[in-house]
């Protein structure tokens, strides 16, 4: 219900407002959507939980990550187009 909604004002430095918009658009959000769902977010725990989900995946998986992460880092070797592998 758009009726519902109140009007605010923000005083942000012009890095901090620039930065916002650009995440905003990153994330196709309007600006005033990016902070309501910031807000929103803190809030009501779902950021803590997203964080909380993505620290156990690195708990869990961190080790194999980064091993993925060095394989992907290394040079490929010897690779010339048409040789036989």
């Amino acid at each position: 219900m758009a009726s519902d909604r109140k009007q605010t004002q923000l005083r942000l430095s012009p890095d901090v407002l620039a930065n916002g918009k650009d995440a905003a658009k990153a994330r196709g959000l309007d600006f005033n959507k990016y902070v309501e769902r910031l807000i929103v977010e803190d809030t009501t725990g779902a950021r803590a939980a997203g964080m909380e989900a993505a620290q156990r995946l690195i708990d869990q998986h961190g080790g194999f990550l980064d091993d993925l992460e060095r394989q992907f880092d290394e040079p490929a070797g010897d690779v010339r187009p048409g040789a036989a592998a």
